[in-house]
């Protein structure tokens, strides 16, 4: 599979526990985190998408990413969720692209940040987006809320920080968590009322 082309179009959210607003995002990311570590979820909403012949629309994804202090340092323990809804094709291809076999920026992440990759689950994925607010639930193991965060000039856009080295997009919303639940993988972690630091923005990925 790591042979076909594929491309991928639509929408991506995310929340880690490090408090607002994120050193890693604007030290590239050399700056150390909140807490000795950093866990952070990575959803992705595929509008339209493709694996060779088969067709990806509708999927669903996500990462999760558990670094040490510093994320550049690498050596970050590394998983992915494909949607079990998805046909068995998709979730094949699916499983390839998130878990970086198929190349793209994942296969980037786990070539030179991983050192403990910990496998693909499949379970059903829900990815709700309204207006500033996004939100994530995968099966009752991982979950996170969270609300883009407006600037005083009535604009009810939120602020975006731009040109960054982000996989997702070089422009990203910024946004606080009203949650954040992570019961998988090994990991184990709830936030709730914290404000921690989130990102949305759109996605386009193809190798």
């Amino acid at each position: 599979m790591a042979e076909e082309k594929w491309s991928l179009r639509g929408e991506y959210m995310e929340s880690c526990d490090c408090d607002y607003l994120c050193p890693c995002i604007y030290t590239n990311p050399q700056a150390g985190a909140t807490h000795d570590t950093c866990t952070a979820i990575m959803a992705f909403a595929v509008e339209e998408g493709r694996f060779g012949a088969t067709r990806l629309d509708g999927g669903r994804f996500a990462l999760v990413i558990r670094s040490g202090k510093v994320m550049a340092d690498g050596n970050w323990i590394f998983a992915a969720v494909v949607d079990e809804r998805a046909g068995e094709k998709e979730r094949e291809a699916l499983a390839a692209i998130a878990s970086g076999e198929a190349g793209g920026p994942p296969a980037l992440i786990r070539t030179h940040l991983v050192g403990d990759f910990r496998g693909v689950l499949y379970r059903p994925i829900s990815f709700s987006a309204d207006g500033r607010k996004r939100s994530l639930a995968i099966g009752g193991e991982i979950a996170f809320e969270i609300e883009g965060v407006i600037s005083r000039n009535k604009s009810e856009s939120p602020f975006f920080i731009d040109n960054t080295a982000h996989p997702a997009n070089r422009r990203l919303a910024l946004a606080r968590a009203r949650e954040l639940r992570v019961h998988a993988f090994g990991l184990d972690l709830d936030l709730s009322g914290k404000g921690n630091n989130g990102h949305y923005a759109p996605f386009s990925w193809s190798a």
